[in-house]
C-alpha cells in the first residue's frame, strides 16, 4: 500500500513540474567588485576572572523508607 502510495505522490509531483512554463525574461550578471583589503586586527580585551576552587568531600545523607501498601484487588484474572 505504501508502495502505491508513493508511486501517485511521485507522478503528481511529475505533473505539477511539467505544468510550469519558465520563460527567462532577462539576463542576468555578476556584480563588478574591486577588492583592496590589508590585513585585519582582532580586538584586545583584559579579563580578570575571579579564581574558583573545585572541590569534593563525602557526607552521609539520611534517606527516608517509604512503605507503600497497595490496595488488593479481588477481580485480577
Amino acid at each position: 500500500m505504501k508502495t502505491i502510495i508513493k508511486l501517485f505522490g511521485a507522478s503528481f509531483l511529475c505533473i505539477g513540474i511539467a505544468a510550469c512554463d519558465v520563460d527567462q525574461t532577462k539576463e542576468g550578471d555578476m556584480p563588478e567588485v574591486d577588492v583592496n583589503a590589508s590585513g585585519g586586527a582582532l580586538p584586545e580585551y583584559d579579563v580578570d576572572a575571579p579564581s574558583v576552587n573545585v572541590g569534593t568531600e563525602n557526607k552521609t545523607v539520611q534517606v527516608p523508607t517509604v512503605d507503600v501498601d497497595a490496595p488488593k484487588d479481588d477481580n485480577r484474572e
